[in-house]
């Protein structure tokens, strides 16, 4: 059975006073998913390059994928990255073994990264697209329980979904629906091995681990760049079974563990297949792709992760004389960090009824959370 990531994963303003936006030194551009340790919170830019950050903040650092690093010694409301990545003419090309660096990081994961009980303080968003239009969106404060920060196959293989992962909804930020045009609304909503499993790095790499032991599978890895302890590594992987993989990570030398992986699975070659929904009707299925991405930081002498991120695009269905295309993301921010002895939440999420249908706690606390023009937009109209 290939290993394909399908469109379906379960988990389907400002409120702070200040805010900062990271752009492109070169361009301007915004920058989204910049990183930015605070003292006692990491948060992340949005997709136009803002975040929430208190006019007092100061001496925090701000990175982000394909950047050179930033540490800010006072607020500002403007800030700029240079790029990391150098003119390829003027560096000579280097190849890197990339199964080498994939095997033993997935070999010493729990040696490398903190593998005890951990409680975070999360920012969860989802959206859907039908079409190019947005049509549901939710963006909730939660609190996330890990056993080991890492998946386990036996408890995923038996369903022990919540001696891996618990989750507890607090805030409900916002949360909204519209019609959408598609005319499939049914589906499971039982928890997926493969959807538990995209909230873990080391799930990603045993996939990308297993796929490298047949050696039809073909492999290229590339130094993009360079800074102090850390590599940035561009990478392809093309299976004879059709899988093409590719994407990038930041590699730290020193403590020999991958800090940032971004890795997009390439489908749209694959044929449509005929399916049949829950309540009979036959259409077509076509793959799109999918991309995963996790962030890590070294806090405490150990590295937790900062931020996951799943998006899959241009799934297609047809029915009959229409064509719907899917467009799915997940975000999971981990604002806090905390060692636990705790052996789980009270009250959890019940992952069978999906995130948004459980109720939430009451907890005041400040938010670290920023919407996007095209979000406040959805919100806003009528």
């Amino acid at each position: 059975m290939r290993n394909s990531y399908f469109l379906g994963v379960l988990f389907f303003g400002l409120f702070s006073a200040q805010k900062i936006q990271v752009v492109d030194a070169e361009n301007g551009h915004p920058i989204s998913n910049a990183r930015i340790i605070l003292e006692d919170k990491v948060v992340y830019t949005n997709e136009d390059g803002f975040a929430p950050i208190e006019s007092s903040s100061k001496n925090f650092e701000i990175s982000a994928s394909g950047f050179k690093k930033e540490k800010i010694s006072n607020f500002n409301t403007a800030i700029k990255l240079k790029p990391s990545v150098q003119d390829i003419e003027e560096v000579k090309i280097v190849s890197v073994d990339v199964k080498k660096i994939f095997e033993d990081v997935l070999k010493n994961y729990q040696q490398r990264y903190y593998d005890q009980p951990s409680l975070y303080d999360v920012v969860i968003k989802e959206k859907t697209f039908d079409n190019n239009n947005l049509y549901f969106m939710g963006i909730g404060e939660a609190k996330i329980w890990s056993k080991a920060n890492k998946y386990n196959y036996r408890d995923g293989y038996h369903k022990r979904y919540d001696d891996i992962m618990q989750i507890q909804l607090n805030n409900v930020k916002y949360l909204k629906r519209v019609q959408s045009d598609s005319i499939f609304t049914g589906k499971s909503t039982e928890v997926l091995h493969q959807t538990l499993g995209s909230y873990f790095m080391n799930f990603e790499l045993n996939s990308i681990v297993e796929s490298l032991k047949d050696k039809s599978t073909k492999k290229a890895g590339i130094l993009k760049s360079k800074e102090g302890d850390e590599e940035v590594v561009s990478f392809k992987i093309n299976s004879d079974n059709g899988i093409r993989r590719e994407g990038e990570f930041n590699y730290n030398l020193k403590d020999k563990v991958i800090t940032y992986l971004k890795i997009s699975y390439l489908q749209s070659e694959y044929p449509t297949e005929k399916r049949t929904t829950t309540d009979g009707r036959e259409y077509g299925y076509k793959l799109g792709d999918a991309t995963l991405i996790f962030d890590f930081y070294k806090i405490e002498g150990v590295y937790v992760p900062t931020m996951t991120q799943y998006e899959a695009d241009n799934f297609t269905i047809f029915y009959k004389d229409q064509v719907h295309v899917k467009k799915f993301n997940r975000e999971v921010v981990y604002n806090t960090f905390e060692k636990t002895n705790q052996k789980g939440l009270d009250p959890k999420v019940d992952f069978n009824i999906g995130i948004w249908k459980n109720i939430p706690l009451k907890e005041d606390k400040a938010a670290a959370m920023l919407l996007s023009k095209e979000e406040q937009e959805f919100i806003d109209q009528k």
